[in-house]
């Protein structure tokens, strides 16, 4: 059976600042939507009223952590609240790197009897997979100066353009038996007094690649480290803390310049960079988007708390 992607998939900047939250952003928080699986990357303070704000609602499947600085993690105790005063039981994976089990225990501890649904830590490391259902997260390395990591949303290949006219010319008739060839099932037909199966192959294309999102959270640029499987995401959100007037600053901090981040997207092939976790010391990113142009020839945003974007198929 051919699994094939139509959902929607969605990005909610919910939290673009860096470590010091402003009026106008919050600490990091990034969700994702995809179909009806809603997935947080960061959960900074504040992030439950921002999934108020942006009318998400609150069924989140999992949490994935990039590193354990309390401006990617502290939205998660009222967020935990929340969700069990609204009677959540479906148990709430939280994935991050080494010291993860140590933070939910610390959950744990804090909370004592007042969470009613299971809270299920997995630690993670670069090259580990998250299959899931039509996708996978898969995990990267960044390098901040204490155990973090980056995440990156794969969709599963989709099948190939279906060729009607060739379908029909084998005597398929227009109908149901289009869409069994189209999820990847043989069918038989009777043409001309011979009956014989048709094949998906037969009239189908060669598989398409689905999308793909990739978050770094707090970092250095090391998408080199990555390999192949990193190439050409729809949409890098990068690290862009530093304007690339402050490269020494962003090297000693073990962040990114909106320069260095266009120098990834470039690199990756990426179809659009979206620059996040801005300092509090800027009130514009019109500096940001125009560094990151200098080096990466795709569509810069420098999204502001709130902003959705769709990712929509390249074909």
């Amino acid at each position: 059976m051919v699994f094939i992607a139509g959902e929607t998939l969605q990005v909610y900047f919910l939290g673009t600042a860096g470590a010091m939250p402003t009026p106008n952003r919050n600490p990091p928080s990034i969700m994702i939507r995809r179909g009806s699986d809603t997935l947080l990357f960061d959960c900074g303070e504040g992030t439950q009223q921002q999934m108020m704000r942006a009318r998400t609602g609150f069924l989140v499947q999992s949490i994935y952590i990039t590193h354990w600085h309390a401006d990617h993690f502290l939205g998660i105790f009222g967020l935990m609240q929340s969700l069990s005063f609204m009677g959540r039981t479906d148990p709430l994976t939280i994935y991050g790197p080494e010291g993860c089990n140590e933070f939910v225990h610390a959950v744990r501890q804090l909370f004592r009897y007042h969470i009613r649904f299971p809270v299920l830590p997995v630690t993670v490391t670069h090259g580990d997979t998250v299959p899931c259902d039509g996708y996978s997260i898969h995990v990267v390395e960044t390098q901040h100066g204490t155990p973090s990591v980056g995440y990156m949303l794969v969709e599963n290949a989709r099948p190939g353009r279906f060729n009607r006219e060739r379908a029909i010319e084998f005597g398929v008739p227009p109908g149901p038996l289009f869409g069994r060839l189209q999820r990847g099932e043989s069918v038989r037909v009777v043409k001309d007094g011979t009956s014989r199966d048709i094949l998906p192959e037969d009239v189908m294309g060669p598989q398409r690649s689905g999308r793909k999102i990739i978050y770094t959270g707090d970092t250095r640029a090391v998408h080199h480290l990555w390999g192949d499987v990193t190439q050409h995401p729809d949409l890098l959100i990068h690290d862009a803390t530093f304007i690339t007037a402050e490269a020494d600053r962003a090297r000693e901090v073990f962040h990114s310049t909106a320069g260095e981040a266009g120098g990834a997207a470039e690199h990756l092939h990426a179809r659009t960079l979206a620059l996040v976790h801005i300092s509090s010391r800027y009130t514009e990113t019109n500096t940001h988007v125009h560094d990151a142009k200098q080096q990466f020839s795709g569509e810069v945003i420098a999204p502001g708390d709130l902003t959705m974007v769709d990712i929509l198929f390249r074909d």
